[in-house]
C-alpha cells in the first residue's frame, strides 16, 4: 500500500512532469490535449449548424405559411363574382345578350 500512496502523491505533486522519463508523458499530454481542442471546435462546429439548420426550419415554415395566404388570395381574385366587381368599377358590365355559337362549315368546291 506505502507504494500505491507514494505514487498518488508523487502524481499529485506533478514529479511525472518532471522526470527522467517526462519526455514521454509530455508528448501523450500534448496529443490529448490536442485531441480534445479538436473535438471540442468539432463539437462548437456542430451546434453552430444545427441552430442554423433550427433557423432555416423555422424560415421555410414562415415562407410555406406566407405562399398559401398568397395563392388563396390570388384564388379569391380570380373568382367570377370578383373579376365582375372589378370591372364594374371601369364601367364594363355583364351582356344581357346570351353569346350566339357560330358554325363554320368548310364545303369542298368540285
Amino acid at each position: 500500500m506505502g507504494k500505491v500512496k507514494q505514487n498518488i502523491y508523487n502524481v499529485l505533486k506533478g514529479k511525472f512532469l518532471v522526470s527522467d522519463d517526462a519526455f514521454k508523458n509530455w508528448r501523450m499530454i500534448i496529443y490529448v490535449v490536442f485531441l480534445l481542442l479538436f473535438m471540442i471546435s468539432r463539437s462548437h462546429s456542430t451546434d453552430k449548424k444545427v441552430i442554423k439548420i433550427a433557423q432555416l426550419n423555422s424560415e421555410i415554415r414562415e415562407l410555406k405559411a406566407e405562399f398559401i395566404d398568397t395563392r388563396t388570395k390570388v384564388m379569391r381574385l380570380e373568382l367570377e363574382s370578383a373579376v365582375q366587381k372589378k370591372v364594374a368599377e371601369r364601367g364594363l358590365l355583364p351582356s344581357k345578350n346570351p353569346p350566339k355559337k357560330i358554325k363554320v362549315i368548310n364545303s369542298k368546291a368540285d
